[in-house]
């Protein structure tokens, strides 16, 4: 049975299908053909509209930003070759465990990647 939940698994399959796509057909075509920093900078920005909505109080506003940022950072995933159950796998590790204690050792990992 399908849930709401699958929309995060057909959009990953959806964004990787458009990587071959013409880029004047499809807005995520295009956007793949200008590369990871066009991509980032709409991430930037969709997090950027997602905090003034934020402050402005207004929900919907919030909503829809928040969906934009969560689109676009889909793309950025797809980009490199990463899915939607790719995060879900990495909050589903992190379940449980404090915020404190999880920063501290992604700390520490990159402390040893140097």
């Amino acid at each position: 049975m399908e849930t709401k939940h699958d929309i995060l698994e057909r959009l990953g399959v959806m964004l990787e299908g458009r990587k071959g796509a013409d880029p004047t057909s499809s807005y995520v075509a295009a956007l793949y053909s200008k590369g990871v920093d066009a991509i980032a900078r709409k991430v930037g920005e969709e997090a950027l509209e997602t905090i003034l909505a934020a402050k402005d109080g207004d929900k919907l506003h919030i909503l829809r930003e928040t969906a934009d940022l969560w689109f676009h950072s889909l793309v950025l995933l797809a980009h490199f070759e990463l899915a939607p159950r790719d995060v879900l796998a990495e909050l589903a590790r992190r379940e449980g465990i404090s915020g404190i204690e999880e920063k501290a050792t992604r700390d520490l990992g990159k402390h040893h990647r140097e």
